[in-house]
């Protein structure tokens, strides 16, 4: 089993196709280390070359939303009034310290998401 380090895109590719062969691998195998070690060296890499950001806060409030199967009319104990949770959710009004701890704790949504610059 010779593993290389991934110094660019034709070496991600080569990992991911050496991934395919033993993605199934059976716990305990061989082919399941070399699965695991791939992985790591995979995520590494697109960590360090493929960076991805926070998530725009509004986006974070939409998709906590979704998952929660939530209504604007649902945030409104933590953002205001129906026509601020407008704004925040169309984004023409930005969202307060207290909105975001609120947000947090209520929600779970991370803070990094809920501070990050909208896009």
């Amino acid at each position: 089993m010779n593993i290389n380090p991934i110094r660019n895109d034709a070496d991600l590719q080569q990992a991911f196709h050496r991934l395919e062969t033993v993605f199934m691998a059976e716990e305990g195998t061989p082919d399941a280390d070399l699965r695991d070690v791939l992985v790591a060296l995979i995520e590494a890499y697109e960590n360090q070359h493929y960076p991805i950001g926070p998530a725009d806060p509004v986006e974070a409030i939409k998709f906590r939303m979704d998952q929660q199967g939530l209504t604007p009319r649902d945030l409104e104990p933590l953002i205001g009034p129906s026509g601020r949770v407008s704004e925040i959710l169309n984004g023409k009004r930005p969202l307060t310290l207290r909105m975001i701890r609120r947000l947090h704790d209520e929600l779970r949504i991370p803070y990094e998401s809920l501070l990050a610059e909208a896009g």
